[in-house]
């Protein structure tokens, strides 16, 4: 992924800049998981949009966005943060406002989302 920091130094990199329209969006994410991203898009001078774009991006293509260094950083970021989730935390997030549905509830929405 693109560090950001890089810019165009000539029209061909111009030429091969892509014109798109952005929203603004209102997501929810966990705390600390924002803290993170906004320390890694923070570090590489880039916006937080730009991040999750360039991330969202690679992971469609069924490519890592990050090398070994970006790892060791986001490793360094989530210390900081006292962020101790991994991808097997995903979807299994509930906010503390969330109570664990009753077994028959849980099958339900499983079969439904299922279809």
């Amino acid at each position: 992924m693109a560090t950001g920091k890089e810019k165009p130094q000539d029209t061909t990199a111009l030429e091969e800049s892509l014109l798109v329209e952005r929203v603004q969006t209102g997501v929810r994410l966990e705390k600390r998981l924002l803290k993170v991203l906004k320390a890694l898009a923070e570090y590489h001078d880039m916006t937080l949009g730009d991040l999750l774009e360039g991330i969202v991006l690679h992971a469609f293509d069924g490519k890592s966005p990050f090398g070994e260094e970006a790892l060791r950083r986001i490793a360094e970021f989530k210390r900081l943060y006292h962020l101790d989730l991994d991808s097997s935390a995903s979807h299994r997030l509930l906010e503390g406002t969330h109570r664990p549905l009753p077994k028959a509830a849980a099958s339900h929405a499983r079969t439904r989302r299922a279809k």
